[in-house]
């Protein structure tokens, strides 16, 4: 691997995107394949908690009147049925990613461009379109944390976590996608984001790498 694209686990953050009780399996818009990635996910939170590295967590939250959709999703968004709508449990994060169970989204504060924090390097964003650069504060997000690695696991790889990549790339960072930890994720997809440069690994190696870096030899 080139020494231009090679993670610098030390230096990475971990964005898990979209990963909300209603993609969940019978969710409101469920998407098949995110709540078998939901242990995983979980498992990466902890290491990177452990490791003191830090968490973005980015959601959508859609407005009853679907003013804040992309036009494709207005109706969609905007009918009896609520999808990731503020106030509705669907738009929690699922079980398992936060620090402590319970934790609420503070929907005035995301939906006005601020970051929930969640702990001591964990924080919540809301992202207006598919991908979590767009229109947020993650880049300078990282830049402040000194990240130049972004790992991405989350929901659901052919809109938000590929758009995220992309944008990602286009900013120099190198990119982790955990390719068992995001649903959706194909053969053709592993392709594209071997193509672009994005380093694809599975939960359990990166894990381990986590702890490498971590380790005296490292420091």
């Amino acid at each position: 691997m080139s020494s231009l694209i090679e993670p610098h686990f030390e230096s990475a953050v971990l964005v898990t995107i979209d990963v909300q009780v209603d993609t969940l399996d019978g969710g409101t818009i469920e998407i098949a394949g995110t709540s078998a990635a939901v242990p995983r996910i979980g498992s990466l939170c902890t290491a990177f908690r452990d490791a003191s590295l830090p968490i973005v967590h980015i959601v959508r939250l859609y407005s009853g009147d679907g003013s804040n959709a992309e036009p494709v999703r207005k109706n969609l968004v905007s009918g009896p049925i609520p999808i990731l709508r503020p106030g509705t449990p669907g738009r929690l994060l699922a079980t398992g990613l936060t620090p402590r169970p319970g934790v609420e989204l503070d929907d005035a504060l995301l939906l006005s461009g601020g970051a929930q924090l969640l702990g001591d390097r964990e924080i919540v964003l809301y992202k207006p379109r598919w991908g979590a650069f767009f229109g947020t504060p993650l880049e300078e997000h990282l830049n402040a944390n000194h990240v130049d690695t972004v790992v991405v696991a989350g929901c659901n790889y052919a809109n938000c976590p590929r758009a995220t990549v992309y944008e990602a790339s286009e900013r120099d960072y190198r990119i982790v996608v955990v390719a068992d930890a995001i649903s959706g994720l194909d053969e053709r997809g592993r392709a594209e984001m071997t193509n672009i440069g994005a380093t694809l690994c599975e939960t359990g190696p990166l894990i381990a790498q986590l702890g490498d870096a971590a380790s005296p030899a490292h420091t």
